[in-house]
């Protein structure tokens, strides 16, 4: 394979990064910077914010969010293997059934370990 074949996507990527960067340039002077006391307001939640917006999450937000990753994931393999049942046989029930039993033992041991449990 030829370098030179990826020259049409290089020369797209970059008149592309130019042409965003200049259109930034020319509009910073031109655009309406009029800032007032109700732009400048908290906005949809109504109050002003409080603490440090760098305030680490606690783990368990992160947890909740890799379980619904994983089983969002799960979901993602296993609709298409419904759909193409009758392509892939007994051969991808089987890989099926042992991909959900291995889901099945880690639900299983998160469960048992509580960290499903909120408090």
């Amino acid at each position: 394979m030829d370098l030179s074949e990826y020259f049409p996507a290089l020369l797209f990527l970059l008149v592309a990064l130019l042409m965003g960067t200049a259109l930034l340039f020319v509009a910073k002077p031109i655009r309406p910077h009029r800032p007032d006391a109700e732009k400048n307001s908290a906005y949809e939640c109504g109050f002003n914010a409080f603490g440090d917006a760098r305030k680490q999450f606690d783990v368990r937000f992160y947890r909740v969010a890799i379980f619904f990753i994983v089983f969002d994931i799960e979901l993602a393999f296993t609709i298409p293997w419904a759909v193409s049942m009758r392509e892939v046989g007994w051969p991808g029930f089987i890989a099926m059934m042992f991909f959900l039993f291995i889901l099945a033992l880690g639900f299983a041991y998160e469960w048992g370990k509580k960290a499903l449990e909120w408090e």
